[in-house]
């Protein structure tokens, strides 16, 4: 019986995608529920997975731009499941032939040379499907099982003549000695659903909103000196380490509560101003930029930030960020200091209005009580739609932000000090 498999729905509103790549080849033998293929949409990258277990037909190729529901491969149920070969246990090891005391001299091997056996995975270029690696993993077999399975399998004539056939293995080239210098040669790539959508958005931001950007600076000898004493202690009772992310997190939601305005966005003629703060955390993942979303930030503690940033960016690593994932968002954070950058004008993220960019540590002079000194220094920027938020309040903003960082205590009293706190003045 063959089965058809058709390209799922990402959602409500997208009617095309792009097929990013196939996870196995024509003709293979694929598992039920297994992942045969990637999809990518304007919004997320997502998976097919196989209906039933048979032989699949490849239909469409991987670059193709389909319709959604469109059939791109067939399953032949009525073929048989082949013969699998089978997997040594990494729990148990087989007893090497030749053991010293053994009188079947039948199971004797002739002794392999060194530079010929198997020395250890890490030798040697596995070229294993996403599929084995998934079977591999369920079944607890490591890449060094494998290579001492076939370190068994005796080679004879016909295989001998299929690799001498096939020639000489061409060495790798690196990506500087086949792309760069000396010749005048051009490469076309067709750009995916999901960056074709992110251009638009960029170009529609630019001109449907009035951007601006202000700037700030913040001394992280506070920030530093807390992780440092405190986060061992933290990891040991949380299981993830304390960040600078979950720290600019918590101080981006209690200046949100200081200032409505900037979690504010228009709709038509209406403001939409939100008692909650959904923070977008921008993350560059293979296929492109991606925003996951922290829902109720301002609920979380440090750790349970932490873990939540962990989760979302494991996800956005391996192109497994949900539709849902990355929807809504009351305003975002992003890290360009990671790369470098030392400052920056970070662009809005439609419908919010305003967007926080960090940049990396520098250590430089400034002025402190009339002496100077070196201390580690931070630009921190605010874009925002002057439609929507007044000088005011961006600037506002951007000092409780640096209010919290340079005063970490103060996030522990809803930004106020500590002693105004006590006394609820």
């Amino acid at each position: 019986m063959m089965i058809e498999v058709k390209v799922p729905s990402p959602g409500e509103s997208i009617s095309e995608v792009q097929l990013a790549s196939w996870l196995v080849n024509d003709g293979d033998f694929v598992e039920r529920d297994a992942e045969i293929a990637e999809i990518d949409s304007d919004k997320a990258t997502l998976t097919i997975n196989a209906s039933e277990e048979g032989i699949i037909k490849i239909l469409v190729q991987a670059g193709e731009t389909i319709k959604v529901g469109s059939v791109v491969a067939q399953i032949d149920t009525s073929v048989a499941r082949p013969a699998a070969a089978p997997v040594p246990s990494s729990k148990s090891e087989p007893e090497p032939a030749g053991k010293p005391g053994s009188d079947n001299k039948a199971d004797e091997k002739p002794e392999v040379k060194t530079e010929d056996a198997p020395a250890s995975a890490g030798e040697h270029h596995l070229h294993i499907s996403p599929l084995a690696r998934k079977v591999m993993k369920e079944r607890n077999v490591s890449e060094k099982d494998i290579l001492d399975y076939i370190g068994r399998i005796r080679i004879g004539k016909a295989d001998v003549e299929e690799v001498a056939s096939a020639g000489p293995p061409q060495a790798v080239a690196s990506s500087a000695e086949t792309t760069w210098g000396g010749t005048r040669s051009t490469e076309r790539k067709k750009m995916s659903t999901l960056r074709q959508k992110l251009a638009q958005r960029l170009v529609s931001v630019k001109n449907e909103t009035a951007m601006l950007t202000t700037f700030n600076e913040v001394n992280m000898s506070r920030i530093m000196d807390l992780r440092k004493k405190y986060n061992e202690t933290f990891k040991k009772k949380h299981d993830v380490s304390l960040g600078f992310m979950s720290l600019f997190t918590k101080a981006v939601t209690i200046a949100l509560k200081h200032y409505p305005q900037v979690n504010a966005m228009i709709d038509g003629d209406e403001m939409i101003f939100h008692d909650y703060a959904d923070i977008g955390i921008a993350v560059s993942a293979p296929k492109g930029l991606v925003v996951p979303v922290i829902r109720n930030a301002e609920s979380l503690s440090l750790a349970e930030i932490e873990k939540k940033i962990k989760e979302l960016a494991v996800k956005a690593r391996d192109n497994k960020i949900t539709l849902e994932e990355m929807s809504g968002g009351t305003f975002t954070i992003t890290n360009g200091g990671v790369f470098g950058s030392m400052m920056s004008t970070p662009i809005l993220n439609p419908p919010q209005s305003a967007i926080l960019g960090m940049h990396n540590i520098v250590e430089r002079p400034i002025a402190v009580e009339g002496q100077v000194v070196i201390a580690p220094m931070m630009y921190v920027a605010l874009s925002y739609d002057h439609r929507v938020i007044d000088g005011r309040e961006s600037v506002g903003f951007l000092v409780k932000i640096k209010e919290m960082l340079e005063n970490p205590e103060r996030m522990l009293f809803d930004g106020t000090e500590p002693v105004q706190a006590l006394l609820q003045i």
